[in-house]
């Protein structure tokens, strides 16, 4: 009903998230790429059940163990978008349009939306610097503008978004909306502990939601912690030490033993241990992420979050969030209108799209 989407965010956007966003009026995404493969129909089919409809998307790696599950179970439900970072080709990308499922791939560059519209989204997430996790380095002023001018699709506006504001600024600029993660992250239905939940209330200078390349080499925004510093401090063969410790401690999950410890050690006195240690830590990321949206343990792990967190300071629920991000915007629409020497029909549209209102 509203121009906002809830964002895939691992070990967050789970069934409930969506069904959440999905009965606010919101359009939400079941984040697939760290869903278990025997859980994620389940998942599906409870969103669907819950809903009465199957207007809500799937996100997923190509690289992913069962990304062709998430392929076939998206044509199979006929669910109404799927979201990527690394894309199909060309001939997944023909069976979602075959069956009629919207392809949305996300993108933090000029290039990559125009290749993105080359093979055939229908719509594209433009992520600004200012969203959370792995992120490009250009504000959404600068590269929203960049973007609407060349490409033909229509764009939804990512990074920096939890108001009304925001949301009438993007369509006044030509969006077709915003998508948010960290500040449906900071809601009730969030499946996200209250430990972590309580870290991120914490965040009151956006400073403090930084940008690091520790964990796997690339820009990674998130919330300073005692771990990424510890990271970020050491020298070479001490990170090494770091991620080695890491993968032993949670050597179930990472498949780490002690004799590939000891050949990686090896190799590090031959070769380069700042490179070795940042493989080793891009393995262990699941793990690292996972330790904090599911066990708990906020000092643990790491913090994936946009800016915007420290503008968030109380928990509401997905339908407090929507709404009043809707009104807002509707109010600073109608405020735009009252400045214009008519009210123009696409402005119009817009604010019936807002406010749910019919003609």
């Amino acid at each position: 009903r509203y121009p906002i989407v809830q964002t895939a965010m691992g070990w967050v956007s789970d069934a409930n998230l969506v069904i959440a966003t999905t009965q606010a009026g919101g359009f939400g995404f079941l984040a697939g790429a760290t869903l278990a493969a025997d859980a994620l129909e389940g998942q599906i089919r409870k969103v669907i059940e819950a809903t009465g409809g199957s207007n809500f998307g799937l996100n997923f790696h190509m690289f992913q163990d069962n990304a062709a599950q998430c392929v076939d179970l998206a044509i199979a439900y006929r669910l109404r978008a799927v979201s990527y970072g690394r894309g199909p080709d060309a001939q997944t990308i023909a069976r979602f349009k075959a069956a009629g499922v919207l392809c949305i791939p996300t993108v933090g560059a000029l290039k990559h939306a125009l290749k993105a519209e080359q093979l055939g989204a229908d719509l594209i997430t433009l992520q600004a610097g200012e969203g959370g996790g792995h992120t490009g380095g250009v504000p959404g002023t600068i590269l929203l503008p960049q973007v609407l001018a060349a490409v033909r699709v229509p764009v939804i506006a990512a990074g920096g978004h939890s108001t009304g504001r925001g949301l009438a600024a993007v369509l006044a600029a030509g969006g077709s909306g915003i998508a948010m993660g960290t500040r449906f992250l900071m809601t009730r239905e969030s499946p996200t502990p209250a430990a972590t939940l309580a870290r991120y209330l914490k965040v009151a200078d956006p400073q403090q939601v930084r940008v690091t390349t520790a964990v796997d080499g690339m820009r990674h925004r998130m919330i300073e912690n005692r771990f990424i510093n510890r990271l970020e401090q050491a020298g070479p063969f001490a990170r090494l030490r770091i991620a080695l410790g890491s993968a032993w401690q949670w050597k179930q999950q990472t498949g780490m033993s002690l004799a590939h410890m000891a050949t990686v050690f090896l190799r590090a006195l031959r070769e380069d241990p700042a490179a070795l240690a940042q493989v080793v830590m891009a393995a262990n990321q699941p793990v690292l992420l996972q330790r904090s949206m599911v066990d708990g343990l906020p000092d643990d792990g790491i913090l994936p979050s946009g800016q915007v967190a420290a503008a968030i300071s109380d928990l509401l629920t997905c339908r407090e969030v929507i709404e009043g991000i809707a009104a807002e915007a509707a109010q600073c629409l109608d405020a735009l209108l009252a400045r214009c020497p008519e009210h123009t029909p696409a402005a119009v549209a817009d604010r019936l799209a807002l406010t749910g209102e019919r003609s």
